[in-house]
């Protein structure tokens, strides 16, 4: 199974840590962390780790490491598997 590279729109300094919905083609997050010292960043892939049932090593921020637009490299999860757990109603 390839890699999926998945668009993230990041808002840090959020009261709580929530995956908030599709923002077009990009997962909307809020982080509580503060976008110093790679922290937000750190949390964003804690989350989708948790979310997605990988561990933290399956997930790997390929580019946007202080912009927050970021794209996430995850291992070990089919495209199918990654839509039907982050569709959010």
């Amino acid at each position: 199974m390839k890699p999926i590279n998945l668009k993230v729109k990041v808002v840090p300094g959020a009261s709580q840590s929530a995956i908030v919905g599709w923002l077009g083609d990009a997962l909307k997050i809020r982080i509580s962390a503060a976008p110093e010292k790679g922290k937000a960043n750190d949390a964003v892939l804690s989350l989708l780790a948790d979310t997605l049932g990988l561990p933290k090593s399956a997930l790997r921020l390929v580019s946007g490491h202080r912009s927050p637009h970021k794209v996430v490299e995850i291992s070990g999860v089919s495209e199918v598997t990654l839509k039907q757990v982050l569709v959010l109603e």
